[in-house]
């Protein structure tokens, strides 16, 4: 007789699954797919199977996004389902500004959490979310999603190979132009533009950069951060107009602890000429590489051109083309599906996660130190994150 397959279901409260984010990226391309395959595979035997619930205020986008995920269910009482000790994970995508007090309500619940970032707009409400999930005694992971995006990945690869030598700089371009919404429907939400409501280019993007460069580059030392509202007004979904009251732009360069000079521009304001919607360019004394989200482009030292400065007569070298893509060597599943399943695993094996609370506190440091610096028009060191 064939060995009976032994199934781990793990209930989980999705709560903000209507947007975009939510709907897309973790619930149809992460735990739906997941659903699909079987599980998260443990052994030929042995699976991890999620069991989720839609939870939101609206009940005629969840029965919407229910249906399209294949019928599965869905609330509007939360309360309810934090209860429930059939779903012992409670996972927020919802706005920043809602992010503490549900995901508060879910630890004292006694539920494992899983969040976006940031998890807080301020580094002090960041942490407490990190005490009091330890203190409660409950697993936690935060998103970080861009750890294992293709073109990371094989960036990773490239530095574990010794190709850069010593790696001198870090030059990121994020970014692209989001349409006011008058004459052409703006592809984001209009909190992300009023800060009041949590929204602002640099509390969204550099908790991501906090994470990625930490994690790749090495841990960031200091600060120095220029923001701005480049569009003063914007309409929104109901067709009204309003001030943008949030950044939507941020220049920030980075002192790492290893003497590495990192330098990302995030704009929702700019128009794209560039392989990507976001490039970082590594550096080194024996080659440079250029990640997209899934590509690369590399330039060892033997293949680099020798340019001379002359603007009288036309440029020579095609710079793109003395440029090598990295072939595809092996196949990358999304992003935010393989951080779900690595947490899924810890959930069930207690293997390791260490993207959790805290490092969520950490990328919310940075955006509130690269606010500090803007504020302030100065360099602001990053002090040691402690509990």
């Amino acid at each position: 007789m064939s060995e009976q397959p032994k199934i781990h279901k793990i209930g989980i409260i999705m709560n903000g699954v209507t947007g975009r984010m939510g709907t897309n990226q973790h619930l149809l391309r992460s735990i739906v797919p997941i659903i699909q395959q079987g599980g998260v595979k443990l052994s030929p035997t042995e699976f991890i199977l999620p069991d989720p619930i839609l939870v939101g205020r609206n009940p005629i986008k969840l029965a919407k996004i229910a249906a399209q995920a294949g019928n599965i269910k869905w609330t509007t009482d939360l309360d309810a389902v934090l209860k429930d000790p059939a779903y012992p994970v409670y996972f927020d995508a919802q706005g920043t500004s809602l992010r503490v007090p549900s995901v508060t309500r879910a630890i004292r619940a006694g539920k494992h959490i899983y969040c976006e970032k940031p998890t807080s707009t301020n580094t002090r409400d960041a942490l407490a979310l990190y005490t009091l999930a330890k203190k409660a005694g409950v697993k936690h992971g935060v998103v970080q999603d861009k750890l294992w995006l293709p073109g990371f990945l094989k960036l990773k690869t490239l530095m574990d190979r010794g190709f850069f030598g010593r790696i001198l700089s870090v030059k990121g371009e994020f970014g692209y132009w989001v349409f006011e919404g008058d004459t052409i429907p703006a592809q984001r939400p209009s909190w992300n533009y009023r800060q009041e409501e949590g929204g602002g280019m640099i509390i969204d993007m550099l908790c991501h950069w906090r994470y990625l460069i930490d994690n790749i580059f090495g841990p960031i030392a200091s600060v120095n951060c220029l923001g701005a509202t480049h569009i003063a007004k914007r309409v929104d979904e109901q067709g009204k107009t309003f001030t943008c009251t949030a950044d939507d732009a941020a220049y920030a360069t980075f002192e790492l602890a290893n003497g590495i000079i990192c330098h990302f521009n995030c704009s929702w304001c700019t128009r794209v000429r560039r392989d990507d919607l976001l490039t970082v360019q590594v550096d080194g004394e024996n080659g440079s590489a250029v990640a997209g989200l899934r590509d690369v482009w590399l330039q060892p030292y033997g293949a680099t051109p020798r340019p001379v400065w002359n603007p009288d007569i036309p440029q020579a070298v095609d710079f793109y083309n003395t440029w090598q893509k990295m072939p595809e060597q092996r196949e990358f599943e999304n992003a935010f599906k393989v951080q779900w399943e690595l947490f899924l695993r810890h959930l069930v094996r207690n293997e390791p996660f260490p993207w959790g609370l805290l490092e969520g506190a950490k990328g919310v440091q940075l955006a509130e130190k690269g606010i500090e610096s803007w504020k302030n028009r100065r360099w602001v060191t990053l002090p040691n994150l402690k509990a």
